[in-house]
């Protein structure tokens, strides 16, 4: 099923969105300074978003993308 008409069955999406929010909160645990809106990810904006994080976490941008790897 694709309730919302973006060609992703409906469960493969959910599975995703639970992975995804289990990657926000171990980065959560990880930078306690983080918020949900830190981590809320807009398409398109990768570098903007990566941005974000480096000021708040105080970490290079290549540290940030090696903890991701790791954790998703």
């Amino acid at each position: 099923m694709d309730v919302n008409n973006n060609n992703v069955d409906d469960s493969t999406e959910l599975r995703a969105r639970g992975g995804w929010n289990e990657v926000k909160g171990k980065a959560k645990q990880q930078w306690g300074n983080l918020t949900d809106d830190d981590l809320d990810y807009q398409e398109g904006q990768q570098d903007e978003w990566f941005g974000r994080l480096q000021q708040k976490t105080g970490h290079t941008i290549d540290e940030i993308k090696d903890w991701f790897h790791r954790n998703f």
